[in-house]
């Protein structure tokens, strides 16, 4: 939609040239990557994000590493034994508990299995997070705030 507003402008301008359609088109393409939500489901043994670039899957009844990845937004980033690999913000887990105790269940089995060698330091601190927005929702519903 994007591109098509700034390409009937350049139209309307008469300053429309391919250079000009070619910046605009990467121009709202950037704009797409970057607003666009990435999709997070789960199941029984894997987790799955799908963006605009394309799906990512990690089985996590086979964790080997979870760590907070550095950047500007804060990042989880889970490993598999298969290679998998897949980045999710957190705040996806904290607005979803039933996908958090997904994950959970099945971090803990890796650990009681010795497979999760790196990353009970960071889901500890995301259980946490998750445990204080979870009463902070529940005293905010029944008034207690």
């Amino acid at each position: 939609m994007l591109l098509v507003m700034l390409l009937a402008i350049d139209v309307s301008a008469e300053s429309a040239s391919w250079p000009r359609v070619a910046l605009w088109a990467a121009l709202a393409g950037l704009l797409l990557v970057i607003l666009v939500p990435v999709r997070v489901s789960a199941g029984a043994g894997w987790l799955a994000t799908r963006g605009v670039l394309g799906v990512h899957v990690v089985r996590t009844d086979r964790l080997v590493s979870v760590r907070w990845a550095d950047g500007v937004a804060q990042r989880m980033v889970l490993r598999d034994a298969d290679g998998g690999r897949v980045e999710l913000d957190p705040k996806v887990l904290v607005a979803n508990p039933a996908l958090w105790r997904l994950l959970d269940a099945d971090a803990r089995a890796c650990v009681a299995h010795g497979t999760l060698l790196c990353g009970t330091t960071a889901l500890r601190q995301l259980g946490d997070r998750i445990d204080r927005e979870t009463a902070r929702t529940v005293f905010r519903v029944s008034g207690l705030e």
